[in-house]
């Protein structure tokens, strides 16, 4: 089991959840983040005052699935989620070594 996070654009959390869910991805959470890469910041106009903003909105996408679907997974949020422009996101994988549903005490890949 793999575990998939995504930091993309808030624009884009519809576009992605729908490609997820056609691959077979039955559920995620989504998280309200800010951060920063080159995309560096911008400065913005508020009441006639200039001031920077470092930290720019995104969204952080996390979904838990089986080693057979990271691939499709990720294909389908760079699919959905890619602008072209800076600022896009990234995606990190990482290992799962146990998955316990509460409800239900299922365990691994039966919990997914």
């Amino acid at each position: 089991m793999k575990k998939i996070e995504a930091i993309i654009k808030p624009f884009k959390l519809d576009e992605v959840r729908e490609a997820l869910s056609d691959v077979g991805v039955t559920g995620l959470t989504v998280t309200e983040v800010k951060g920063f890469g080159r995309q560096k910041g911008h400065t913005e106009l508020y009441r006639g005052a200039e001031y920077v903003v470092d930290f720019l909105p995104k969204i952080k996408i996390e979904i838990v699935v089986a080693d057979e679907t990271v691939e499709p997974a990720i294909e389908a949020i760079i699919k959905a989620a890619r602008t072209g422009k800076i600022g896009d996101g990234k995606i990190f994988v990482s290992s799962v070594e146990q998955v316990v549903r509460i409800r239900t005490g299922e365990a691994n890949e039966a919990a997914i």
